[in-house]
């Protein structure tokens, strides 16, 4: 079985494209939606335990956490090592799941992949790309964020330019769902004909 890590700066078609990927029946694993689920349910008592009133109903409380976390570096270092080996428990179950199903190849949707080292960890990386207009004018129309918002973000992401030299495939999403359909098929095509490069 193949590993593809799936990453591209906000704005860029990632989640479009990963869907295209499961379209094509190809298994994804969604690392923010596994955060999610694990916010409502299995890490939500550890959090409230390290930040007491953070959850709410037994959820986590997601903008309280942020509040609490964003600026305290070891907060957050405290927060990631309450989820993330419950993150790894759950990809692993992903993982197993998909050989069990005898997938040739699952995709690991991680929006931090490099600034997280995640490349080590699959076979082959993929970045989703557009134009810097486009992205904007992608995130813009959202109505969720402003102008200052998306550059505090932008600049806090791998650059665009960096991501796509360090990635085996690039998708380029500006001309519409069609030729990424294409560009999919074709990286299906070649990546199992690669060596398995995961650590």
């Amino acid at each position: 079985m193949r590993i593809l890590g799936l990453t591209g700066s906000i704005g860029m078609g990632k989640s479009t494209t990963a869907k295209l990927f499961a379209e094509a029946g190809v298994p994804v694993y969604d690392a923010d939606a596994a955060v999610h689920q694990l916010y409502e349910g299995e890490a939500a008592p550890a959090i409230e335990a390290a930040f007491p009133g953070t959850t709410v109903n037994g959820k986590v409380d997601r903008p309280k956490l942020s509040a609490r976390v964003v600026h305290d570096p070891a907060a957050i270092k405290q927060l990631e090592q309450i989820v993330h080996p419950m993150l790894g428990a759950s990809r692993q179950k992903f993982f197993a799941e998909a050989e069990a199903a005898k997938a040739p190849v699952v995709l690991l949707d991680i929006p931090l992949l490099f600034e997280t080292g995640g490349e080590k960890r699959v076979d082959a990386v993929v970045v989703v790309s557009t134009s810097p207009e486009l992205q904007r004018e992608r995130v813009l129309a959202r109505g969720t964020m402003d102008e200052a918002k998306l550059d505090a973000i932008i600049a806090k992401q791998t650059p665009d330019a960096e991501k796509r030299k360090r990635a085996d495939f690039v998708v380029d999403t500006s001309h519409g769902l069609d030729p990424v359909r294409a560009q999919i098929a074709h990286i299906l095509a070649e990546v199992v004909k690669m060596p398995q490069r995961r650590a």
